[in-house]
């Protein structure tokens, strides 16, 4: 590729950049504004006087606890899906029995399941075990739903680790769960580091199960509580801003710092796949 291609392509790359950062930064910067300077200056303005109290208003208004369920909520929601869908993987790719292949396409149907259909059904089980306002009943279908793609991505990389990993372990006098925790789990770190952010990224934005399952207001995630603050803070377009700012700064952390395990996750799974 010439230098006259290497500039279309950084030119083309820088576009989609900015267009990808500026919404992010135009709603920061609306965050740090009053109703004045919203409305009589220039949507692109610097902010006159920065007003942090937008924030402080916020979170003394209550955001801190939707922001809590959602922080606990995905985190454990993550873990158990993790765990299970190694387990699972673990299982199906690395011993030999005869309904494996059937286990494995039982789970996989779960990926052509879409969420509406499946929100009467679970609203009706959830009820006869008493868990509609239970924040587990979101914990449990998080669970369910990231399963399908979780083992998806873990199958590949699964299926070409090296057998003699295990004959050396075995040899050794490793246990099968010796083996599968200290051996292959950590080994599948960096598809674990991937198939985690996925998961964040769904269980974090989700909406339609909260909003269906959970009515109390301590049980509620940010997504959902959101809906409060926009109406208690309807005249004060400043302080909707700075909710929506931590709304999605979990969510910016997590790519600023796990970026590169999801391209090496990725790409290891693809390759060994």
């Amino acid at each position: 590729m010439g230098r006259i291609g290497y500039f279309l392509l950084y030119f083309c790359l820088g576009m989609v950049a900015i267009f990808q950062i500026f919404p992010i930064v135009w709603l920061f910067l609306f965050s740090l504004k009053d109703n004045r300077e919203i409305f009589a200056g220039s949507p692109f303005a610097l902010p006159q006087q920065i007003k942090w109290e937008n924030y402080l208003s916020v979170w003394e208004g209550g955001i801190g606890t939707y922001f809590f369920n959602s922080v606990w909520i995905t985190g454990v929601s993550i873990a158990i899906t993790l765990l299970f869908a190694s387990m699972a993987v673990f299982v199906i790719t690395r011993m030999s029995w005869k309904l494996n292949k059937v286990v494995l396409g039982v789970f996989m149907v779960g990926l052509m399941i879409p969420i509406h259909s499946a929100l009467i059904p679970l609203f009706s089980m959830f009820l006869s075990v008493n868990l509609i306002d239970n924040p587990w009943s979101i914990v449990l279908t998080y669970t369910a739903y990231n399963l399908p793609i979780t083992m998806m991505i873990l199958l590949g990389f699964y299926y070409t680790i090296p057998r003699e990993i295990e004959e050396a372990a075995i040899i050794d006098g490793a246990s099968l769960h010796r083996l599968f925790f200290t051996i292959l789990l950590p080994i599948s770190a960096p598809v674990l580091a991937t198939t985690a952010i996925i998961n964040m990224i769904y269980n974090w934005n989700e909406f339609v199960f909260v909003n269906t399952f959970i009515s109390s207001d301590k049980y509620k995630t940010l997504t959902v509580g959101i809906q409060n603050f926009v109406g208690q803070y309807m005249t004060d377009w400043g302080a909707i801003g700075a909710t929506l700012i931590i709304s999605i700064l979990p969510i910016l952390i997590a790519f600023l710092f796990f970026s590169n395990k999801i391209v090496e996750g990725i790409s290891s799974s693809a390759v060994k796949g």
